[in-house]
């Protein structure tokens, strides 16, 4: 078992964000603002806009987007199947090195869904 926690993982980068957000404040307002404009339900709904924004997590091999990503999933109700679904679309998309990191958001839903029941 990988000794990888994505609790571990965004709790320690929602601390470095939280020093960026003092020492670079107009940079992070404008991420912010970026976010929140490209994540706002529109005619993709909140929850397709983070299954997509996962798949690109997974696609980049990013821990912290993966642990983001799955955390806010979570938030709006993703159902294992549509997780899966979009796993899969990732996997068909990047091949092998994707699949490894598809397998990483199995474990960061598995953690986060087992702390939230829990």
């Amino acid at each position: 078992m990988s000794s990888k926690s994505f609790g571990t993982i965004t709790g320690d980068l929602s601390k470095a964000l939280g020093v960026l957000r003092k020492e670079i404040p107009d940079t992070m307002q404008g991420f912010s603002a970026l976010h929140n404009g490209a994540m706002k339900a529109g005619v993709l709904s909140e929850l397709d806009k983070e299954l997509l924004a996962l798949a690109i997590g997974v696609s980049s091999r990013c821990d912290g987007c993966i642990g983001f990503h799955v955390k806010a999933l979570i938030r709006l109700g993703v159902t294992r199947e549509q997780l899966m679904e979009t796993l899969a679309v990732c996997v068909y998309m990047g091949g092998g090195p994707t699949l490894m990191y598809a397998a990483e958001a199995v474990r960061a839903y598995e953690e986060f869904t087992a702390a939230k029941a829990g």
